[in-house]
């Protein structure tokens, strides 16, 4: 009675197994799935059963198709297959990583009368180790610097003033173009330096009205203007002991910068509304994408300011001077992108790496960072191709004819490539099979699976 009744509620208990569950007869029919597979492979347990276990495209079905003896799949031979890797293509085309164990299913006689396998999803174990690698990999690399990117001698020379620099107290000016990566280079300095312990705060000088900005950075006492209904602390003091970061600093107002000249010269600040000296202990980092000594000629920027700011100057160099470094960005910029993304595009083209490194790049990192966005939107291929690279980059020229493809299925490249590869040798099979790399057994399997004649 009690066995009946198991037999009974089997079905449910194998749905509430989270691994894939699947029974074929001899022939490689399925004859039952559970709820777990239809999760790992998007199709619904009627659209499997019936059909042949082929329909999962499995990586290592054909090389079982091949193996000696009658069976269609060696399971039959050996008769277990355990923690076995391979692939499965789900009906949504996407590639997963599976592990696969199985046995076969004998009679009261002994017969075999078909198989069970297990299938695990591990695509997202994989993947979290691809990311760990990939991380480890940045962590021990040459080539970068506390995420800086870059092995070129002007970028060497950048990275030997940062440590300089961040063993000191002296102001620190960072100039370069938009895009070329100064706040990296002030966070290094505040990660490398004594006050690394301390605060670190970042302030946009070019973001906020005058108004705003010295109650942004000084605080403000309760009622010292409408609205300022209560006191508020400072950037300034908020990184008393540590680093205060002022990005582009060209653009502070004049009468901030009196200001700001007091907090170098006394070290005290006053809040808005407030006659009180507040001192503080601050080591300011300053960056800009302008010429302050052009500005100061023109009067636009105090000239003690400039001194006063300018005691360790670093220059970021563009990317257009550092074209050596190009490759090493594109590779960091595509593996992290590329962990953020399903797709399964493998790499760089060639020719894309040459076109990189061919453009001006006006934007510098920046840009670059957002080409690799715009080609992971619309490559669909591979590997990144001239045509994925946006615009600003790719310009086709006129009636050159667009060669970017659509998007394929693992079967429909598989099709063309068979198809080409026989009209190439008229129809032989065999030397379709060394084109493509497979026997001769896989050409003829192919072609009765995609309906090719001869």
């Amino acid at each position: 009675m009690f066995e009946q009744e198991l037999n009974l509620y089997w079905k449910k208990v194998v749905d509430t197994i989270k691994d894939g569950v699947m029974i074929v007869d001899t022939g490689g029919t399925i004859i039952s799935a559970n709820r777990a597979l239809e999760n790992i492979t998007g199709y619904t347990r009627d659209e499997m059963i019936g059909q042949s276990c082929a329909i999962l495209n499995c990586n290592i079905f054909d090389n079982a198709r091949e193996s000696k003896g009658n069976q269609w799949c060696t399971l039959f031979r050996t008769g277990e297959m355990n923690m076995r890797r391979c692939t499965f293509i789900r009906k949504s085309k996407e590639f997963i990583h599976v592990l696969k164990n199985a046995t076969l299913l004998h009679d009261k006689h002994g017969d075999v009368m078909g198989a069970v396998e297990t299938i695990t999803d591990i695509s997202e174990i994989l993947e979290k180790d691809h990311q760990i690698e990939v991380f480890r990999r940045e962590l021990k690399s040459e080539d970068g610097f506390h995420g800086m990117i870059g092995a070129s001698s002007r970028m060497k020379r950048v990275y030997d003033l940062i440590a300089n620099s961040s063993q000191s107290d002296a102001s620190v000016v960072i100039y370069g173009e938009s895009g070329t990566g100064k706040e990296l280079v002030a966070q290094a300095i505040h990660e490398m330096g004594r006050r690394q312990a301390g605060p670190y705060v970042k302030v946009n000088c070019a973001s906020l009205n005058e108004g705003l900005l010295e109650s942004e950075l000084f605080g403000h006492v309760k009622g010292a203007y409408t609205g300022a209904i209560q006191h508020r602390t400072g950037r300034f003091e908020a990184a008393n002991k540590g680093d205060i970061f002022l990005d582009e600093i060209g653009d502070l107002p004049l009468s901030t910068q009196v200001k700001l000249l007091r907090v170098l010269e006394e070290k005290v600040i006053e809040r808005v509304g407030a006659n009180r000296p507040v001192p503080i202990n601050v080591r300011i980092i300053s960056a800009t994408n302008k010429d302050l000594k052009s500005l100061v000629k023109k009067g636009y920027f105090r000239e003690d300011l400039f001194y006063r700011i300018n005691v360790i100057p670093i220059t970021v160099p563009p990317l257009r001077e550092r074209l050596e470094d190009i490759p090493l960005l594109a590779e960091s910029f595509f593996q992290r992108i590329r962990l953020k993304n399903n797709k399964d595009i493998e790499g760089i083209a060639p020719d894309a790496m040459r076109l990189l490194m061919a453009h001006s790049w006006p934007g510098n990192v920046r840009e670059l960072k957002g080409a690799f966005e715009y080609a992971f939107v619309t490559c669909n291929e591979p590997a990144i191709k001239p045509y994925h690279l946006p615009p600003t980059i790719y310009r086709a020229e006129p009636g050159e004819a667009d060669t970017r493809e659509a998007p394929m299925s693992r079967d429909e490249a598989k099709k063309r490539q068979l198809i080409q590869a026989l009209n190439q040798t008229g129809g032989n099979q065999s030397k379709a099979a060394e084109i493509l790399g497979v026997s001769r057994v896989t050409v003829w399997n192919r072609m009765k699976r995609y309906s090719i004649s001869k």
